[in-house]
């Protein structure tokens, strides 16, 4: 399956849900997430000095409106309120380190876990080879038991070779061969939101590389924002700006 440092940690408490509801796991971590930050800017920096500079950027935001037809006088005012940005920033950075690594794990386990549809029983999917240049003849998909390939297992090699498969519930190790070479990709078969890995590569290998064909996660199913169907990444952008807005307010946070 697809893994991520955060797996024994996150996975049990997360995985029901997410076979669920990815939708829901996605709103509930940037919830999490967006709190986490919040109440680490919250006490982590000075709080007064903060709501000062942000008072002052503000004063400084109107002053310049006030000078548009002064473009020098503007431009002045406008350097000093990019230091007074730079000030804001040192200040908040101290926060932004320490929330940084702890983030970073957590997106690193939703991209192993919300990046892809799993592969259904009984679905149709496809498995790509890609070989090195100069390899050519004809490539093989053996298939485990429980795996079945439709159309033809041995196909003349291109660039890259496909083939469309069905297999049952399980984990089933893939093998293709061209030659004397041979290689192996695991494909898991679920009806819970998992899967693994998508691309296994060789080295010193005529074949470079075997890819699962996932369909990408799409949180919202059949529905579109305004014609767009966001990824996990988009949606929890959006989530953890709306929470943003509200947190702050609500701890006071500036």
């Amino acid at each position: 399956m697809a893994t991520s440092f955060l797996d024994p940690v996150l996975s049990p408490i997360f995985q029901p849900l997410l076979n669920s509801s990815p939708f829901w796991t996605i709103l509930l971590l940037a919830l999490i997430i967006t709190l986490i930050i919040t109440i680490v800017y919250k006490y982590m920096t000075n709080q007064q000095e903060m709501k000062r500079l942000k008072d002052e950027q503000k004063d400084y935001q109107k002053r310049i409106k006030a000078l548009r037809d002064q473009p020098t006088e503007a431009m002045k005012l406008q350097k000093e309120a990019m230091k007074k940005n730079m000030d804001y920033m040192k200040h908040s950075m101290k926060a932004t380190l320490i929330t940084f690594l702890p983030i970073i794990l957590i997106f690193g386990w939703m991209n192993a876990h919300l990046g892809a549809e799993p592969i259904f029983p009984g679905e149709t999917y496809s498995v790509t080879a890609d070989f090195e240049k100069g390899v050519g003849g004809k490539a093989v998909l053996i298939p485990p038991a429980g795996t079945e390939v439709i159309g033809d297992a041995e196909k003349e090699i291109s660039s890259d070779v496909t083939w469309q498969l069905k297999s049952t519930k399980g984990e089933h190790l893939l093998k293709v061969k061209t030659g004397e070479t041979e290689q192996t990709k695991n494909v898991l078969i679920t009806k819970d939101v998992e899967y693994t890995e998508a691309i296994e590569t060789y080295d010193h290998s005529d074949i470079k590389s075997i890819t699962i064909n996932y369909n990408k996660l799409r949180p919202l199913g059949d529905q579109s924002l305004l014609g767009w169907q966001p990824g996990w990444l988009g949606l929890y952008i959006i989530f953890s700006i709306v929470f943003s807005i509200g947190l702050r307010k609500l701890f006071k946070v500036y």
